[in-house]
C-alpha cells in the first residue's frame, strides 16, 4: 500500500486536493477529525488533559470545552507544546490503526491529510508528502471572506504555522495554488497523473 501524506498551511487549499482523491474512492484519513476523537470522554488522551490543564475545561455535557483550552494555549508556546505533546501521540496512534485497516483491507493507495504532518514528525507514516501552498497575502484574503477574520488575526495565524520554504524543503510533490479553482484542479490533476506513472514504475521493478 502507498501512502501519501498530504500537509499545507491554513487556506492553503487542501479540502480540494482530498476531494479529488475522495472522487476517485481513494480512502482520505482526516488527522483533524482524528484529533477530534482523541479530546471524546473515556479516551486516554481526554483523561491526560484534564490532568494537565484542569477541570475547568470540562463543558457540562462532560467534553472538553476546545475554545476554553485553545484558550489555555493561544500565544503560549510552551502550553501548547504541553497539549501537543499529549494530543499528537493519540493521534498518531488513531491514525496508524486506520492504516493498518485500510491496508488489510487490499487498498492500493491512502491520503493521511495533516496540517502538522511535519511538526508532530508523521512523516515515517507516509511513503511521500504532498505540499500545497499559498502566497501568505492571498491566503489572508481567503480567511477574510471565508472565515471573516480580519486581515491581522488572519496573518498572526499564518505567522504562526511552518513557512511556504520549510514545507517546500521538506515535501516531495508540491502544489501551488495562487490563483483559480480551476488552475488549483490542473495542478492536482498533472500531479495525479505522474504518480500514476511512480507507482506503475516501481510495480515493474518489484
Amino acid at each position: 500500500m502507498h501512502v501519501i501524506g498530504l500537509t499545507g498551511g491554513i487556506a492553503s487549499g487542501k479540502s480540494t486536493v482530498t476531494s479529488f482523491f475522495r472522487e476517485r474512492n481513494i480512502p482520505v484519513i482526516d488527522a483533524d477529525q482524528l484529533g477530534h476523537r482523541t479530546y471524546e470522554p473515556g479516551t486516554e488522551t481526554y483523561e491526560r488533559v484534564i490532568e494537565a490543564f484542569g477541570r475547568d475545561i470540562v463543558a457540562p455535557d462532560g467534553t472538553i470545552d476546545r475554545r476554553v483550552l485553545g484558550g489555555r494555549v493561544f500565544g503560549r508556546p510552551d502550553e501548547l507544546k504541553r497539549l501537543t505533546d499529549i494530543v499528537w501521540p493519540g493521534i498518531r496512534k488513531l491514525a496508524s490503526e486506520q492504516l493498518a485497516e485500510f491496508e488489510a483491507a487490499g487498498n492500493q493507495l491512502v491520503v493521511l491529510e495533516a496540517a502538522v504532518l511535519f511538526e508532530a514528525g508523521w512523516e515515517d507514516l507516509v511513503d511521500e508528502v504532498w505540499v500545497v501552498v499559498v502566497d501568505p497575502e492571498i491566503a489572508v484574503q481567503r480567511l477574510a471572506s471565508r472565515n471573516g477574520l480580519d486581515p491581522e488575526a488572519a496573518r498572526a495565524r499564518i505567522a504562526s504555522q511552518l513557512s511556504n520554504e520549510e514545507r517546500i524543503a521538506r515535501g516531495d510533490v508540491v502544489i501551488e495554488n495562487n490563483g483559480t479553482l480551476e488552475e488549483l484542479q490542473a495542478r492536482i490533476q498533472q500531479a495525479w497523473e505522474a504518480l500514476q506513472e511512480r507507482l506503475h514504475d516501481a510495480a515493474g521493478r518489484n
